[in-house]
């Protein structure tokens, strides 16, 4: 029987290490934004996403990773700390205002674990919660970094946008998002990939590539690239969209609203911007076209990611760099009549995740194996032969990467002060005020009928594993 084990060492206040090059793999991690594990290697077949397919195909696609929490900032705060923590998209700056006061009692981020031991590390775009990773109004202000001592270079071009902050919302051409009543919530203009903020993210990167390959080169590197599609508003170039102009998509499941207290929300995010007074759950010829709008997103994503994998091979860097793709969070299309994130169910806490090294065995096989997103920092630790430090909650996914029938462990995820616990077979999600949703994945009806007072005792049993693995946070 195979184990997930953290094996564990003293940390330290080391400085940062000098190590060679060559002994070291580079770690190149794409973050996607409210990526719905709708892809053709996750067994959706009407989305466009070959360059991700062919990753998949070469590695490990992760088919039930959960994310912590189904908000930005709190998901990538587990990602890149490797720790629960606070919900909330300032959750990153939270931390950094703790490492301004004390820096003994904040444990190293991952690319900053990476860069004592001698890695150069870049992010391009958005890795953590702000674009380019920095605080003041605009999301610009270098004396107000989101991840202090983490980056050697944190980029985010604006260019038409201005600043960071008109690049996370921003449409075609500039547009910028001041009022979301103002701007239509999809839209698919003629251009190159670079009349979206992606596009100047992807010629970023690739810039950032040639020169970690080339002046850097005797370093190893850890090189973020943060997508912002298919974040809302919808916004990708309409060759993107073309595919699904005429395409068929299956039904939604379970798109009533649920009966009792549950995490459902009124998909406010959604609901502010420009939507030609229509509603997606009133009107399915409108909930259609939202669902193709996302899918182009998803394509233009998938085409960024491709262009990036494509100059690595280029650069004969691709048999030395560990490849790990991430989804933030999922997004509802409509699914328990929610248009957004925000909820605990799995729609919202699932997401894809894959990871590809050159001597990966059985590659190209995808794993049922549940894994959390705090497992990421542990495992890219043990694949790049560093220490793994002891404050960290995940477990590695190494015995999984070696073997994907490997047994594995539950995912926690929270939302406020309300937390959920998924194992193989149920969700169990515990309300602040006591209410319990229970929901066996292996009916039809799957999160659509709360079993809580059906089984009592597994829901005691549940609560118990949520309790240890918080530990009664």
């Amino acid at each position: 029987m195979c184990h997930r084990i953290l094996f564990i060492c003293l940390l330290v206040g080391l400085p940062r290490l000098l190590t060679a090059a060559d002994s070291r793999p580079n770690v190149l991690l794409f973050c996607i934004d409210d990526l719905r594990p709708e892809l053709a290697c996750f067994g959706v077949d009407y989305i466009q996403s070959p360059h991700i397919d062919a990753l998949a195909a070469r590695g490990r696609a992760f088919l039930r990773h959960y994310v912590q929490a189904p908000t930005c900032g709190a998901s990538r705060y587990a990602l890149l700390t490797g720790q629960y923590g606070p919900y909330g998209n300032h959750a990153l700056f939270q931390r950094a205002n703790h490492l301004e006061k004390n820096s003994k009692a904040v444990s190293p981020s991952l690319p900053a674990w990476f860069r004592r031991h001698g890695y150069a590390t870049v992010s391009v775009g958005k890795v953590s919660h702000h674009p380019g990773g920095r605080g003041g109004p605009d999301w610009n202000d270098p004396a107000l970094p989101e991840m202090p001592e983490s980056w050697d270079r944190h980029l985010m071009p604006a260019g038409a946008w201005r600043h960071p902050r008109g690049g996370m919302h921003g449409l075609a051409h500039g547009e910028i998002r001041e009022n979301a009543g103002d701007m239509d919530v999809f839209q698919s203009a003629p251009g190159e990939d670079t009349i979206y903020p992606d596009g100047l993210t992807t010629e970023e990167a690739l810039r950032q590539l040639n020169r970690l390959a080339g002046e850097e080169h005797e370093q190893p590197f850890f090189l973020a690239v943060g997508i912002i599609r298919p974040h809302l508003p919808f916004g990708a170039p309409a060759k993107y969209m073309e595919p699904y102009l005429d395409a068929e998509l299956p039904p939604t499941p379970h798109p009533a609203k649920p009966e009792g207290k549950t995490t459902w929300h009124g998909s406010g995010e959604f609901m502010k911007y420009h939507r030609w007074g229509r509603d997606p759950n009133r009107d399915q010829e409108f909930a259609l076209a939202v669902r193709k709008h996302y899918a182009a997103c998803v394509t233009y994503a998938d085409t960024l990611v491709g262009r990036i994998l494509a100059r690595l091979h280029e650069l004969e860097l691709h048999d030395d760099t560990i490849i790990v793709l991430w989804g933030d969070h999922g997004w509802h299309l409509g699914e328990h009549a929610v248009w957004g994130k925000h909820t605990l169910f799995e729609e919202s806490l699932r997401s894809p995740l894959i990871i590809s090294y050159s001597e990966l065995p059985h590659s190209g096989e995808s794993t049922e194996t549940i894994a959390e997103t705090v497992d990421i920092y542990p495992t890219l630790c043990e694949l790049a032969g560093l220490p793994v430090p002891e404050f960290l909650d995940g477990s590695s996914l190494l015995p999984i990467l070696d073997d994907p029938q490997c047994a594995g462990q539950p995912a926690i995820s929270y939302m406020g002060q309300t937390r959920t616990i998924r194992t193989e077979a149920h969700r169990l999600i515990m309300h602040d005020d006591g209410t319990i949703e229970l929901y066996d994945h292996r009916t039809p009806e799957k999160e659509a009928r709360n079993l809580a007072k059906v089984d009592p005792a597994l829901v005691e049993q549940l609560m118990a594993e949520i309790e240890e693995s918080l530990r009664m946070k």
